[in-house]
């Protein structure tokens, strides 16, 4: 009797000792770890192509104008989970990103973008099928918007990889909610592109958004917006 309580008993601790080691070596092993945080370019200079032409020349860098994002741009998240009391990273980015910055003299006076939702991955089929649905509703909401309400002064004629940090200010609508939101950013000169990197808190609650705990998995209730746009002269 007694060989068989112990033997009962230990069924579902060897169970529980396999799904917690499946999913350390999942996650370490199989998955490995999540993408690097977005950030500025510390290689060479580049230049971009203008639409229908070659390599643009180098040149006398103009900061005043209208820039666009080119498809080098990425934004996503980044959000802590545990699954089976191991900790992991989970990340989603797109490349899907629209809208312009006008920069009159050396003040960015307008910035506003669009992100197409429905375009948000990560390296999980059953991730993104959560957050398309019931964490996002992307159906109901496929585009987050950012717009700066305050200007930024830059300097007149930025050095080329000189990186420089300045504090924005804007509205940011995810999942049908807008909320001020105000954050540091990074940015810096690349031949002649702009690149701006930063990140965003973000508490779901604030926009309305369901905990994205599920099944097995759990997360805190909150979670970072990251990004990094790179610019060219439209």
């Amino acid at each position: 009797m007694r060989r068989r309580t112990r033997w009962l008993i230990g069924i579902p601790v060897a169970l529980v000792a396999l799904v917690a080691g499946g999913t350390w070596f999942y996650i370490h092993v199989v998955e490995g770890p999540a993408p690097a945080k977005l950030s500025l370019n510390s290689s060479a200079s580049v230049t971009t192509a203008a639409a229908g032409s070659g390599t643009v020349a180098a040149g006398p860098f103009t900061l005043a104008g209208t820039w666009k994002p080119t498809p080098a741009s990425q934004l996503g998240y980044r959000i802590k989970e545990t699954l089976f009391g191991q900790s992991n990273t989970a990340v989603g980015r797109t490349n899907a990103i629209s809208g312009d910055l006008v920069i009159d003299g050396a003040t960015v006076k307008t910035a506003s973008f669009s992100v197409d939702m429905t375009k948000v991955a990560s390296d999980q089929h059953q991730r993104d099928g959560q957050f398309q649905g019931r964490i996002m509703h992307t159906s109901s909401f496929p585009t987050a918007t950012f717009t700066l309400t305050s200007s930024i002064a830059l300097p007149s004629d930025p050095g080329d990889k000189q990186q420089l940090s300045f504090n924005a200010t804007g509205d940011l609508t995810m999942h049908g909610v807008t909320k001020a939101v105000s954050f540091t950013l990074k940015a810096q000169r690349n031949g002649n592109t702009i690149e701006v990197n930063g990140e965003i808190p973000v508490t779901f609650a604030d926009y309305g958004i369901d905990n994205p705990s599920g099944g097995p998995a759990s997360t805190a209730d909150n979670g970072l917006l990251e990004f990094l746009v790179v610019f060219q002269h439209a």
